[in-house]
C-alpha cells in the first residue's frame, strides 16, 4: 500500500472546520493535506495523487466545483465528496457531473464523509417515494441556482430573479445557511 492510498485532500476555506476534519481523519489513519482553494490544489496535484478529497462548494472568491473538476481531470479514480451549506439540486447535479462521488449538506461529520466515500457506486434500491417538494424548497433551489450562475453576486441574482436586492438579502438571511 503506497503512501497516497490513504492521502486525503481537504479543500476548505474555514480554518477551524478544516482543522477539525483533519484531526478526525488523521485519527482514522488518513494522511491529510488541507488546502484553501484551486491554486494550492493544482500545486499539490502536480506532485501527488490523493485517493480521497473533501471539497467545500463555496470557497472564498471561487467555486469548489472548479476543484472537483481539477481532481477528476487529474485522476477520475479520486473519490471526491462535496460539502456545502448551500445545498441545492442544481449544484448537486453539477458536482456529480464534474466528478464528485457524493454531495453532502453541512453539517456533516467524519462518519458521514467516510460513508459517502464507500457509496460512490450509487444505490439502485434507493426509495423513489418522497414527500412532494414544497414551494419554499423550490424557491430556495431557484435562488441558489441563480446565485451559482452569478458567482454569488446578490445584486445580479436579484435582477435575474426580478426581485429587489434587499428582498433577496432578507430571504438569504432567513435561510440561515452556514
Amino acid at each position: 500500500m503506497s503512501d497516497d492510498d490513504r492521502l486525503l485532500v481537504i479543500v476548505e476555506d474555514d480554518d477551524r472546520f478544516a482543522a477539525t476534519l483533519t484531526r478526525s481523519f488523521e485519527r482514522r489513519g488518513y494522511t491529510v493535506v488541507s488546502l484553501t482553494g484551486l491554486a494550492p490544489l493544482e500545486a499539490l496535484l502536480a506532485a501527488r495523487t490523493p485517493a480521497y478529497a473533501v471539497v467545500d462548494l463555496k470557497l472564498n472568491g471561487e467555486s469548489g466545483l472548479a476543484c472537483v473538476k481539477a481532481l477528476h481531470d487529474h485522476d477520475p479514480g479520486i473519490l471526491t465528496v462535496v460539502l456545502t451549506g448551500y445545498a441545492s439540486i442544481a449544484t448537486a447535479v453539477e458536482a456529480i457531473k464534474l466528478g464528485a462521488c457524493h454531495y453532502l449538506a453541512k453539517p456533516a461529520n467524519t462518519d458521514d464523509i467516510e460513508a459517502a466515500f464507500s457509496k460512490a457506486e450509487g444505490d439502485v434500491a434507493v426509495s423513489l417515494d418522497g414527500r412532494p417538494t414544497s414551494i419554499k424548497t423550490l424557491e430556495w433551489e431557484r435562488i441558489h441556482q441563480t446565485l451559482v450562475e452569478t458567482d454569488f453576486n446578490i445584486s445580479e441574482t436579484a435582477r435575474r430573479l426580478g426581485m429587489h436586492r434587499r428582498t433577496l438579502a432578507r430571504k438569504l438571511d432567513k435561510q440561515q445557511v452556514k
